[in-house]
């Protein structure tokens, strides 16, 4: 099987690569979209907080992928997820909830978040040739950033977090599930 992907760079059944692009730059939209509520949710219990200041930069760097992919699907023409409203209150939920169990558990969320968005954007870009560079350049770039956020969250305490390998464990597998359904819806 590994053979014939490598030969073709596809598998039979994969969708054309237009369908493929499409797909990734509209869950990579919707992932950066909320992203920027989860940190808003946040915000909205620990912006004044010691660690607000942290918070608001990551927000800022979320916003900027946030425009960048909006640009990129403009550019594109790729339709947005129709669950962004279900994303705009998942997000906040999930961000002021995760500070409501504390400053530790609003870092798990983040590590937990971020740890999947890293897996989510290292295959996205080993799928990607060299006729996409800027997509692939963007998302390589944004790996790395979400890299830095899940080492800023780790380092102000993510693992103290109260029954931590369980928030872990929920957050990761709801943003598998929200990557999954706006890849495809």
């Amino acid at each position: 099987m590994n053979k014939i992907k490598s030969r073709l760079g596809r598998l039979p059944g994969d969708p054309p690569k237009e369908r493929m692009i499409e797909s990734m730059i509209r869950v990579d939209q919707a992932g950066e979209y909320g992203a920027k509520r989860i940190y808003a949710g946040q915000l909205a219990v620990l912006g004044e907080s010691d660690d607000g200041p942290l918070l608001r930069e990551m927000a800022e760097t979320e916003d900027r992928h946030l425009e960048k992919f909006n640009q990129m699907m403009v550019a594109r023409g790729v339709r947005p997820t129709i669950l962004q409203p279900l994303w705009y209150v998942a997000g906040f939920a999930l961000g002021a909830g995760s500070a409501l169990l504390g400053r530790e558990a609003a870092m798990a969320c983040t590590v937990a978040v971020e740890e999947v968005i890293e897996e989510h954007y290292r295959d996205q870009s080993a799928q990607l040739g060299e006729d996409e560079g800027e997509l692939k350049s963007t998302i390589d770039e944004f790996r790395a950033e979400e890299i830095a956020h899940k080492e800023s969250a780790l380092e102000a305490g993510a693992t103290a977090a109260p029954a931590y390998p369980v928030i872990s464990a929920a957050v990761k597998t709801g943003s598998r599930l929200a990557i999954w359904l706006s890849e495809r819806i």
